[in-house]
């Protein structure tokens, strides 16, 4: 009760600095019914703690703002939002963006230190306790991510050079950024691309110059939400008719298998020799294909027949490509 008090006098005395009033001490132990030390601490704690840019006139014995855009920091947290904050800041260690990253913790070492009173460091301690490792993710260009999520929350057009590895090809987009998503360790903005006059995701890795424009892109009124579009084009369930795909998993990592998930609707079931069944809906092949592939032995697709026949084809071409190497490595030693 007694920080709610607190702070209450300091939006009071904020309030009056603010509206041209220089008020003082004096004013604020009036008001409050406090002693004249309590509110001479107060005036303090704002000036050193809050970073107040107060000042003091001796002609109208009052205080002033020498910045007037200062804005009196929230105190209206517990340790469960420090905590969760902290959190925050070390699983946001995936925006290349250090930039970003050190505004995030400036902002968390401020608010550790109105938290504790001790206006210690805090942000180091985070990194003790907790650590987020990335790997087999895309490489960004710092400033395409800083000009790009700038552009979405300011909801401005850029222009950029895009290069797809599909097509080989590099072409000029103007797009109106829409939605960031951060994909199985890729970073792609989902867009309104005035040349194909429809939505487009594009992997932030790919971008290869980016612009600010001033052109002005209208969006037409029918465009999916953004969780309806990335739920169809983001996962093992992107596209639109969907098949149901069964994988049975070795005993060998049936527990492992048991943490995983793998889609929102799927379904385990285990056999009587330990093996694990997963069931799940598919519309496309391609990400579950290089998934199972990862498992290798130890996981066999028992339906669809199709999937299980592309995987056989593909370990097909393995082995072929395998055994070629081999038999040029015997016809060089020989």
């Amino acid at each position: 009760m007694g920080d709610r008090l607190k702070f209450e006098r300091f939006i009071w005395f904020h309030g009056r600095v603010r509206d041209g009033h220089f008020p003082n001490a004096k004013d604020l132990a009036g008001r409050f019914e406090i002693s004249s030390r309590t509110s001479q601490r107060d005036v303090e704690f704002m000036r050193d703690r809050l970073n107040a840019p107060l000042a003091y006139d001796a002609v109208k014995k009052g205080y002033y703002y020498t910045d007037c855009a200062y804005e009196l920091p929230s105190r209206w947290f517990n340790e469960e939002n420090v905590m969760a904050l902290a959190l925050a800041v070390r699983l946001a260690s995936s925006i290349p963006d250090t930039g970003i990253k050190k505004t995030l913790c400036s902002f968390l070492n401020r608010v550790f230190s109105l938290q504790s009173g001790d206006g210690q460091n805090c942000v180091e301690g985070i990194s003790e306790k907790v650590s987020v490792k990335n790997i087999e993710y895309s490489r960004v260009d710092e400033e395409f991510f800083h000009e790009i999520t700038d552009a979405l929350f300011r909801e401005r057009p850029v222009v950029m050079a895009y290069y797809s590895p599909h097509t080989g090809k590099k072409t000029i987009r103007t797009v109106l950024p829409l939605h960031l998503i951060h994909y199985m360790g890729s970073w792609h903005i989902v867009a309104y691309c005035a040349s194909r006059k429809g939505l487009r995701n594009f992997a932030l890795s790919r971008i290869k110059d980016l612009n600010r424009t001033t052109e002005e892109i209208i969006l037409p009124p029918n465009l999916p939400s953004m969780k309806e579009y990335c739920r169809k084009h983001f996962g093992i369930m992107q596209g639109g008719k969907t098949r149901e795909v069964c994988l049975k998993f070795a005993p060998s990592v049936a527990a492992w298998m048991s943490e995983q998930v793998w889609h929102p609707e799927q379904i385990i079931s285990y056999e009587a020799d330990g093996s694990l069944l997963l069931r799940f809906p598919v519309a496309d092949f391609r990400e579950i294909r290089r998934r199972i592939l990862g498992y290798g032995s130890e996981v066999m697709v028992l339906e669809p027949k199709e999937l299980a026949r592309e995987l056989k084809e593909e370990i097909v071409r393995m082995r072929e490509m395998y055994c070629i190497g081999k038999s040029a490595s015997k016809t060089q030693d020989s």
